[in-house]
């Protein structure tokens, strides 16, 4: 049996966010004031457009308003997505995050900023970008070498299709 406010509540909105194609990521109860917000964190594999996050949004709302998860006091429901620079805590994220650098905090010490190439069971492969003219070089981590992981925003990167445009030109 559940014992904390924050696993009841992800007992009871997880199948309703997992019936409308996403995951639920996170769910944190906080005190405003006297108010209370209730922030649910929703992703999948190919996203969550503001279509699909007011979908949902209005699912949780109905279901919370049937129930007394939230208690008799007022709150504030907010739904969104994780963000740009998002903590990789599970598999799927390392999936989500192919392509994408990340910084990663490595369990023997130190630090790594690397582009995710590849994700399996036991890890991952990833490009570490060449300094001062160096050419780029692959590495391979394993998932109990990393200690902490999150994604880093990249303002002037290219995507494979301007790339390749260029390549063309």
């Amino acid at each position: 049996m559940s014992t904390t406010q924050s696993e009841r509540l992800r007992e009871l909105l997880e199948p309703l966010v997992s019936s409308q194609g996403l995951d639920l990521e996170e769910i944190a109860v906080d005190s405003v004031g006297r108010k209370r917000v209730l922030r649910v964190v929703v992703d999948s594999d190919t996203g969550a457009d503001l279509d699909r996050i007011a979908d949902v949004s209005r699912a949780l709302s109905a279901k919370l308003d049937e129930t007394d998860a939230m208690g008799e006091g007022e709150y504030t429901l907010e739904v969104g997505t994780p963000g740009a620079e998002r903590a990789l805590t599970e598999h799927r994220h390392y999936v989500r995050a192919t392509d994408r650098l990340v910084k990663f905090q490595l369990h023997e010490g130190g630090e790594l900023v690397a582009r995710i190439l590849d994700v399996d069971d036991d890890g991952l492969d990833v490009e570490v970008p060449g300094v001062k003219g160096r050419k780029a070089t692959s590495r391979r981590l394993a998932f109990a070498d990393i200690d902490r992981a999150r994604v880093q925003v990249e303002f002037n990167r290219k995507d494979k299709k301007d790339m390749k445009e260029e390549e063309e030109a």
